[in-house]
């Protein structure tokens, strides 16, 4: 294969639709690959589908017991034989800890170079090719149309692009975070930005549905953004929130938010518990609510004064940001997602990485609810503190 800064040269040049032809066509070139394919999870992160030109016609591959969907649930290459003597590798297309898909390689089984060394040079082709899919999607809809299975609804439509991604690490820290109905969301959202030494969390539930939720998100978000990148500290980023949100509802409409700091050499937290959503902390195996001061929702009155409060994460600690959509879940009888219930799903998620849990947890929730219509979307952002490494 060709040294990766060749290929990534070979990606830059290309035109943002044609990217991954480009890489299919350096790959078969390479290892005389039978076929090369690129296949993008969906919203719900409970399918991956193929990259093509609408309209779609391959049916989505399941996560779930599917060869890619293991490459893509572990994020590490996986082989499996495949007809006519042949061999596909699967690769997970991943950016940050960022999850986006799998590249599926079909080659020649008689092939002698199938080994280590082949999965490593299509890993950092997969690598290179999944940082030129982030900065192609500012310019063609190819790879966002992948992603979805079924129609979003506007508000979906805009919530899902207002959002950082799903999953994010760093040595301190991995995040990992889902809302649903995946299709649907409304009024749900989180937000986040690393620096050297901080990293600022927003998780935030604006009342409503429909795109009056999404539009009043869209707005808090922005204003917080706006505050964050002025250089304001976290009472003045809610303070600006408050007075944007109050400013256009006056108080009719106002958002739950939640504002976290993690100084990241300490594990210091400087928080703002404006509303909801609420914080679950796992810690040495235990499960418990961290108890915050409930502070004013954003935009609900006229000048409101935020106070930070504080704690600290230790190494080992997973911390759950989880939106009242999964508190007042209600099964078919009416019976709501009990508290008990919640700690349970927390515990049993425990050995999983911080990408994978959120899903895991909302597929529970959704057992409880049962199918057919939700009266709220649901948030779950999962965070594992690692705490900085020692210098080497």
């Amino acid at each position: 294969m060709e040294r990766p800064w060749a290929v990534e040269r070979v990606l830059r040049e290309a035109a943002p639709h044609e990217i991954f032809d480009a890489l299919r066509a350096l790959i078969e070139r390479r290892h005389r690959a039978v076929s090369v394919e690129l296949l993008m999870a969906d919203y719900a992160m409970t399918e991956l589908q193929l990259v093509r030109v609408l309209p779609h016609t391959a049916p989505p591959i399941p996560l779930l017991g599917t060869a890619a969907g293991r490459a893509f649930t572990t994020q590490e290459p996986h082989r499996a034989v495949g007809p006519a003597s042949t061999v596909t590798v699967f690769v997970p297309v991943s950016v940050r800890g960022d999850r986006l898909g799998v590249l599926s390689v079909c080659l020649p089984a008689d092939d002698d170079r199938i080994g280590e060394d082949v999965q490593q040079e299509l890993q950092e082709s997969a690598d290179a090719l999944a940082h030129e899919i982030v900065v192609a999607e500012r310019d063609t809809d190819l790879f966002l149309q992948a992603r979805r299975t079924e129609r979003l609804t506007l508000a979906a439509e805009m919530q899902w692009q207002l959002l950082p991604g799903r999953s994010c690490s760093r040595p301190e820290y991995s995040i990992g975070a889902q809302l649903e109905p995946a299709y649907a969301i409304f009024g749900d959202s989180f937000d986040w930005s690393a620096s050297a030494d901080d990293l600022v969390l927003t998780v935030s539930n604006g009342m409503g549905e429909g795109i009056d939720a999404a539009l009043l998100t869209n707005l808090a978000v922005n204003a917080l953004r706006n505050a964050r990148r002025a250089g304001l500290d976290l009472a003045g980023q809610a303070l600006l929130a408050d007075q944007a949100v109050y400013g256009q509802h006056q108080g009719l409409r106002y958002l739950s938010t939640l504002l976290l700091r993690f100084h990241l050499p300490t594990g210091n937290v400087e928080i703002i518990d404006a509303g909801s959503p609420r914080i679950w902390r796992l810690r040495a195996g235990v499960v418990e609510p961290v108890e915050l001061n409930p502070q004013i929702p954003l935009g609900m009155f006229e000048d409101s004064v935020y106070t930070p409060q504080h704690f600290t994460v230790e190494p080992g600690d997973r911390l759950l940001f989880i939106s009242d959509g999964v508190y007042d879940a209600l099964s078919p009888a009416g019976e709501k997602y009990s508290l008990h219930a919640l700690a349970r799903a927390i515990t049993r998620t425990r050995r999983l990485p911080a990408s994978q849990v959120p899903r895991a947890m909302l597929e529970e929730l959704l057992g409880h609810r049962g199918p057919g219509p939700v009266a709220d979307d649901s948030l779950v952002v999962c965070l594992d503190w690692h705490g900085r490494p020692e210098p080497v």
